[in-house]
């Protein structure tokens, strides 16, 4: 017989499973009563349990939400995997902007950005490379489901401790601030990103087919088939010859035949053969425009 704090747990898993694809799996169980602790605090209940009963009742989206939040992983910092981020700026960005001379138009989506380190990181390599980007038209996005997470990325406001995670001194001196509360980053900088709230498993965000994408520890916390899912958002997103760069820890090797790893550049990948031109409106036919 289940008892009721295992169906509690049941309850909260499948929320978060249903909001965002990530499966709550038993080595994560251990901390879900520490990350529900100040949302139970704020809601004046006393355990899980009673929790999971007041999510069963009507009209608690905002509850929902909350506790969705608080369960995700939104560890992050500044040039994470810094070797990857020289692959990034020494040999990537140089093949796109090459590829696109003709149009001067390069679109960069950071994927489960969090409170934005990785998407500021990027528009840092762009901006600290003036004469190469010059009189080009830039646009990066970074996408969270957490609505908390991108208010505080858009905000672009970091404690000392966050700025010093992956950032010499001189660039926190060009692209930040000193605050009271720490540093934010200067308004060309934050005018270079642009946040939102969305889903990977939903319909990609504007414009919708992207040279560069960064999906990178996202993908640790789906199971198979939602990865599988994933992926194939990835490529119907990815520009026929542009590039999506991962997770140190992740591949797409015997993952998904949409996306092939680069030779030559750890962490990156492109889309397989037979699926460039088209391949965002056949992986749309899969999944369906619905999302």
């Amino acid at each position: 017989m289940i008892d009721q704090s295992e169906n509690a747990l049941g309850i909260v898993a499948g929320l978060l499973e249903a909001r965002t694809g990530q499966k709550l799996t038993k080595d994560r169980l251990w901390r879900v009563g520490t990350a529900l602790t100040g949302v139970l605090r704020q809601n004046d209940l006393e355990s899980i349990e009673e929790l999971a009963d007041r999510l069963g009742r009507p009209n608690q989206g905002a509850l929902a939400q909350q506790v969705v939040e608080a369960l995700l992983n939104n560890e992050t910092y500044f040039f994470r995997d810094r070797a990857m981020f020289d692959q990034l700026a020494v040999s990537v960005l140089p093949a796109l902007a090459r590829k696109r001379e003709h149009t001067r138009r390069l679109s960069i989506w950071s994927v489960g950005c969090s409170t934005g380190q990785e998407a500021y990181s990027v528009a840092m390599l762009i901006a600290e490379q003036p004469a190469r980007w010059r009189d080009w038209t830039i646009e990066i996005i970074g996408t969270d489901v957490a609505r908390a997470v991108i208010e505080g990325a858009r905000e672009g406001s970091f404690s000392q401790f966050q700025i010093q995670r992956g950032l010499g001194v001189a660039q926190m001196v060009s692209f930040f601030e000193e605050t009271r509360t720490g540093w934010r980053a200067t308004e060309a900088l934050r005018s270079m990103v642009r946040f939102e709230q969305h889903n990977l498993l939903d319909t990609p965000p504007d414009p919708g087919r992207f040279d560069l994408i960064l999906c990178r520890n996202v993908l640790l916390y789906f199971d198979r088939p939602t990865r599988q899912r994933a992926f194939e958002r990835l490529a119907a997103a990815l520009a026929p010859d542009g590039r999506v760069m991962l997770g140190a820890g992740e591949t797409t090797a015997g993952q998904t035949d949409v996306l092939l790893p680069e030779k030559g550049a750890t962490g990156f990948h492109h889309l397989a053969v037979g699926m460039g031109a088209g391949a965002g409106e056949a992986g749309e036919r899969r999944l369906g425009r619905s999302g």
